[in-house]
């Protein structure tokens, strides 16, 4: 190792010595100090003691006379002494203990409570100090505290303080805070204007309804501090009667009583209603609250509302019908003109008194009772009552009630609309009447179309007969032109017989056959085309399935009968063609009958339905069987119709109700 590493070395070394000699002296320093300070501790733990032995009596009187909660603690937070209203706070039983107040402090509150200690310390008092604590009983707590510092010969030796608990007080506070936010917050929305003011008219609270409605281009909290005194002035002028406007607000603020209601008419159309209601604290006026509320389309709204209620009033008291309310006893509330005219009585004779006292005929009281017990169960219903008017006049009412209703739902009474059906029903009688009659005469009628068809055929046969004698008992005798002469007599015999049938079949239609039954029309017909003669140059198709109908079968298998045999009998071409079809409409079924035969102009068409009318003259064909068919389709609350072109065939068209 050279010189020079030895000397660096050594230098190290002094450097070393030097610097732990100077520690050892700094340890010795400190030593000295701290027992120094212990030696002060000491001492000032027994003066404390000694001050506290001195002044135990007059500490005594204080924690008998403290109410709220006092303590006394070291400089360190040791508790010293408190009173019952400190245990019991804090969660103690008695003051025995060796406990240090900061254990219930938060530890996040820590250096609040040293900063506020230290200005304790600093200026020998704290005030409205506050803090959550933990209690004893592991209870949050919210105290406010004022302490002081104890002295003795100007050294403070112990902190005194009155503690209070503040936790009910602060959530009471939080939520008088929380509602006057919600009220606040309530009144600047509120869909009315309002203007809270001071006992010298200064705003101390306003909304934005407020200056819309007063067309105010200022936000709410700048209307604030502001005299109403002198802003009415000018806002007077946004009324029709600003004069009227000024008066009554004065008059309003003058008497210091709650109005509601008053109604302002702006110069833009806007009705306002304005509320007043002054504020009071001890019988000494504190201040003034206004609000607006913009009415317009309400009261323009009640304004048409009235003039149809008057509208509706002039109906009803001029309509010809018969109103009348009553109550629960049937007694009569209310009636208009036409009940007064229909009755006779005089409005003053009606009210009060019971309708079924003095207005039906007695056979018919039962049933107005039956009909009032039913308006009590909210039953609704319409009836024909007998009444005598009061000059003892017979007339048939048709009466519809109903239950009257209040706004929670409850029968009060009941609501009668009463019609003079008198005259109908003298109608009805006459129409009963006539139809016995009717149904009399047809029936007579009947009877002597069976007499008049056997009385003229009974002659016809007889003239048959005779001549068929005359014929065969001069045969050979007879020249060709006696003969012709008998063939016609003959021929025409049988025409008339024929014609008598068939006037006997058209007035038989109408008469009843009983109740009407199902009918399979595809059945009927298929068993219709086998017994009708059908030549062979013909062909019958049936398109689609026929339907099953309501009716009667005999008749309906004449309109089918007699419809193919028309279009057999007029087919002039060498291949005849009959088409059967049927279309569903919505209340009946629709039938088509279809030929290729020699057609019908058009000029026929309804000539055709009638009695005797017969477009080809043979000595088979009466010019009845159409008009027959027509009354049965008819019967059946069908009709009928044809469609028609000459030289190219003919569809007739009926329709059977389903």
């Amino acid at each position: 190792m050279n010189q020079d590493k030895i000397d660096i070395l050594q230098r190290a070394l002094a450097r070393e010595r030097a610097a732990r000699k100077q520690a050892e002296s700094i340890l010795e320093k400190k030593a000295a100090e701290l027992y120094e300070t212990n030696r002060r501790l000491e001492k000032s733990y027994s003066e404390l003691e000694i001050l506290l032995t001195k002044k135990d009596s007059q500490l005594q009187g204080v924690f008998e006379n403290i109410v709220d909660a006092y303590l006394i603690m070291d400089m360190f937070g040791n508790i010293l002494k408190m009173n019952d209203a400190a245990l019991e706070l804090l969660g103690f039983e008695d003051d025995k203990i060796d406990f240090n107040l900061m254990n219930m402090v938060s530890p996040n509150d820590y250096e609040y409570v040293s900063a506020s200690f230290q200005k304790l310390l600093k200026s020998g008092s704290l005030t409205n100090f506050e803090l959550k604590i933990t209690t004893n009983l592991k209870t949050e707590k919210l105290i406010h505290v004022n302490a002081s510092i104890i002295y003795d010969d100007g050294i403070a030796v112990a902190a005194q303080g009155i503690i209070r608990d503040i936790t009910k007080e602060k959530e009471a506070e939080e939520k008088l805070k929380e509602s006057e936010n919600r009220l606040a917050t309530l009144i600047l929305n509120l869909d009315r204007g309002v203007v809270l003011e001071d006992e010298n008219r200064n705003i101390i609270l306003t909304n934005k309804k407020f200056t819309e409605l007063f067309n105010i281009d200022l936000p709410p909290t700048e209307l604030i501090g502001l005299n109403c005194k002198v802003s009415s002035k000018q806002n007077s002028l946004l009324f029709k009667d600003p004069e009227g406007f000024l008066s009554r607000m004065n008059q309003i603020v003058e008497q210091k009583q709650s109005i509601v209601g008053d109604e302002l008419e702006m110069v833009d159309g806007k009705i306002l209603e304005r509320n007043y209601v002054p504020i009071f604290l001890n019988k000494k006026s504190k201040g003034y609250l206004w609000t607006f509320k913009d009415v317009t389309l309400s009261r323009n709204y009640r304004k048409s509302l009235e003039a149809e209620k008057q509208k509706y009033y002039n109906i009803i008291s001029n309509v010809n019908l018969g109103l009348v309310e009553l109550d629960l006893d049937d007694k009569i509330l209310m009636v208009n003109q036409s009940f007064i005219n229909m009755t006779g009585y005089s409005e003053e004779e009606l009210i009060g008194v019971r309708g079924k006292d003095i207005l039906p005929v007695s056979d018919d009281k039962e049933l107005i009772e039956e009909q009032v017990k039913n308006r009590k169960r909210g039953k609704t219903d319409s009836y024909e009552l007998r009444i005598r008017k009061k000059d003892g006049e017979l007339r048939h009412w048709l009466i519809s009630g109903a239950p009257n209703y209040n706004l929670e739902g409850k029968v009060i009474g009941s609501i009668g609309v009463n019609f003079d059906i008198t005259d109908i029903k003298n109608l009805e009688i006459q129409k009963e009447n006539l139809l016995s009659e009717l149904e009399k005469s047809n029936s007579e009628l009947q009877e002597y179309a069976h007499i008049v068809s056997h009385d003229l055929k009974s002659p016809l046969r007889s003239i048959n007969a005779l001549v068929s004698w005359i014929k065969e008992d001069n045969a050979g005798e007879l020249d060709a032109v006696t003969n012709q002469n008998f063939d016609l007599i003959e021929t025409t015999l049988e025409k008339m017989e024929q014609l008598i049938s068939d006037i006997l079949d058209y007035s038989s239609v109408g008469t009843d056959e009983g109740e009407k039954i199902e009918i399979n029309t595809n059945d009927l017909l298929k068993d219709l085309i086998k017994i009708l003669y059908i030549p062979e140059h013909i062909s019958i198709n049936i398109a689609n399935t026929l339907p099953i109908v309501l009716g009667h079968k005999t008749k309906l298998q004449q309109v089918f009968q007699n419809l193919i045999s028309n279009s057999v009998k007029f087919i002039d071409k060498e291949k005849g063609i009959i088409n059967i079809s049927v279309v569903e409409l919505s209340d009946y079924y629709q039938f088509s009958i279809q030929d290729n035969g020699m057609g019908i102009e058009k000029e026929f068409h309804d000539k055709i339905f009638k009695v005797f009318h017969s477009l080809k003259k043979s000595k088979d064909s009466s010019g009845i069987g159409l008009s027959i068919v027509q009354k049965i389709v008819q019967l059946h609350n069908g009709k009928i119709w044809l469609e028609s072109e000459p030289n190219i065939g003919t569809t007739f068209y009926f329709t059977i109700r389903k």
